[in-house]
């Protein structure tokens, strides 16, 4: 007898407990790259794009924007990045159709329209190239919080600059920061949730 009512105090104590868990609000999702939403209220450019139109980031309001600050004569990282941003949107699949990624040059002496043009479009014919004058360039990237300096070498020389992937949402906000490590698929899922959150 008293065996059972005490599996009868188990059972509803048990029961209450897991009502108790269904009331309780669903943990929002967690972005894999570093939030840095309102770290970047200045973010924004007035550049050219490869296709020599005026560009400025409330062209692309409705979409997920993805900003990459590079040079085509990098040896390694750009094109590494580019190539990894292109899978990301082909994980994406029909959500690519809302998604704009944008390389912005730091190096306008070289990176000229028609080097820009056959470049970027060469990883995935939806990217597009920015580029503006050496001023326009320095307000962009200070816009952004990104360094690059012109570093000599034998031949020429080569941009020390800052790697890192800035993600916008639809309105226009930094929301995310992605580092070179990470993943295709962990950018992808980044990207997901900045739409849904706009749906």
């Amino acid at each position: 007898m008293y065996f059972t009512k005490m599996m009868r105090q188990l059972f509803f104590l048990l029961l209450i407990a897991l009502l108790a868990g269904c009331d309780k609000p669903a943990q929002p999702a967690r972005f894999h790259a570093g939030d840095v939403t309102g770290k970047y209220a200045q973010a924004d450019f007035h550049l050219t794009d490869h296709n020599g139109k005026p560009r400025s980031l409330s062209d692309f309001r409705g979409k997920v924007v993805v900003v990459f600050f590079g040079y085509t004569h990098c040896p390694d990282v750009c094109p590494t990045t580019l190539a990894n941003l292109a899978h990301t949107l082909r994980l994406l699949g029909k959500d690519a159709d809302r998604v704009q990624v944008l390389f912005v040059t730091i190096d306008p002496e070289r990176d000229t329209r028609e080097i820009l043009a056959q470049f970027v479009p060469a990883f995935h014919p939806a990217f597009l190239g920015l580029y503006g004058d050496a001023q326009a360039t320095a307000i962009t990237a200070k816009n952004f919080m990104v360094d690059y300096q012109k570093v000599p070498a034998k031949k020429g020389y080569f941009m020390d600059h800052t790697t890192f992937t800035y993600l916008i949402d639809t309105q226009g906000r930094v929301r995310l920061l992605a580092g070179e490590r990470e993943s295709d698929d962990w950018l992808a899922q980044d990207i997901r949730l900045l739409l849904a959150s706009t749906r």
